[in-house]
């Protein structure tokens, strides 16, 4: 018996760029998501990040209504809401109203990552809280098992899913939910085995849920697909340079084009994690990039692939998506807005 082809989807953050104002990263992940529904893509993901000069993103249950209303068959979802952040009878209650304008179609993924820095942590107030208790309490409020009844009432069932580390995976396998990895977890440019002992131990401790009788794993990566692996490369090059500037500047910068970042000047720690982002990512051509993820899926047995890529320019970011798309096999198609 063999599995089912594993579904496609994209994760897209609102990155900034240099010279257009923060609105227009919003309006090209509206463009980007209208594209991957043509696409035949699975689901649309999009993220929350605070204070971060190359991240428009920040609000994820408005910028989901917004793609709401230029989609009609594409799921949508966060990848994710940060729950640290938010009261989980706020959150339910956001989610709950999305529903009513995409029946069907939201998905809540929710993480718990701190603040970008100490200024955005102390004006998210940030406390100490307890991620399970605080996920267990969102997920009775939208199953009306909680002692307040949310309104709207959920249009149908709102899937939740966890961005998981070590410790998220614990905590997804307790609460009977799927999980998207990334980055370490997934062994992409290092040792595979530390990542594959928790996915297992994930999926042996997974104790079936309503929404989730068996245990299911996402992975979430950037792919970028181009006609050589020059090309290729190149497109790596935007993203790969804002994450070294982050982790050396401390402050993640909005993209810049191939050729500002080929002239900059570089510290050997800076050429240290450019390189390490590329290592991390499946770059190449169409041949290349379905060897890569093949094996990938096969490794981590996952159901669904979040490529979570983005470069500076816009028109290469669509042709990869839509090369990633035939690299996959997904069939075009039209839609309306959903009105």
């Amino acid at each position: 018996m063999t599995s089912p082809e594993p579904r496609l989807s994209l994760l897209d953050r609102s990155r900034t760029r240099v010279g257009e104002p923060d609105a227009a990263a919003l309006h090209g992940t509206r463009a980007r998501a209208a594209a991957a529904e043509r696409s035949g893509y699975e689901r649309f993901w999009v993220a929350e990040h605070h204070g971060v000069p190359g991240v428009a993103g920040a609000a994820p249950a408005v910028l989901l209504a917004a793609l709401a209303g230029v989609t009609s068959t594409i799921r949508l979802g966060s990848a994710g809401v940060m729950l640290p952040h938010h009261q989980p009878l706020v959150v339910a209650e956001q989610f709950a109203t999305l529903t009513a304008f995409a029946p069907g179609r939201i998905d809540l993924g929710l993480g718990r990552s701190p603040g970008f820095t100490p200024p955005v942590r102390r004006a998210l107030r940030e406390t100490e809280r307890d991620f399970a208790a605080d996920l267990a309490e969102l997920r009775g409020y939208l199953t009306g098992s909680a002692e307040i009844t949310v309104r709207p009432q959920p249009a149908g069932p709102l899937p939740l899913h966890v961005l998981a580390t070590g410790a998220g995976l614990q905590v997804a396998a307790a609460l009977g939910l799927p999980v998207v990895v990334g980055g370490p977890v997934l062994g992409v440019a290092g040792d595979p085995e530390p990542g594959l002992a928790a996915l297992a131990a994930y999926r042996r401790d997974f104790r079936p849920s309503e929404q989730q009788p068996a245990p299911r794993v996402s992975i979430s990566l950037d792919v970028l697909v181009a006609d050589t692996a020059a090309e290729a490369a190149d497109l790596l090059l935007p993203e790969a340079w804002a994450m070294a500037r982050s982790r050396t500047e401390g402050a993640f910068p909005p993209l810049q084009p191939v050729a500002a970042v080929v002239a900059a000047p570089r510290t050997p720690r800076q050429q240290e994690h450019v390189d390490r982002t590329a290592a991390m990512a499946v770059a190449g051509t169409a041949a290349h990039v379905g060897s890569r993820l093949a094996e990938l899926l096969e490794r981590t047995g996952a159901a669904e692939l979040v490529a979570s890529s983005s470069t500076f320019d816009r028109d290469a970011l669509a042709a990869s998506d839509a090369a990633l798309a035939g690299i996959l096999g997904l069939r075009p198609r039209t839609s309306a807005p959903a009105g």
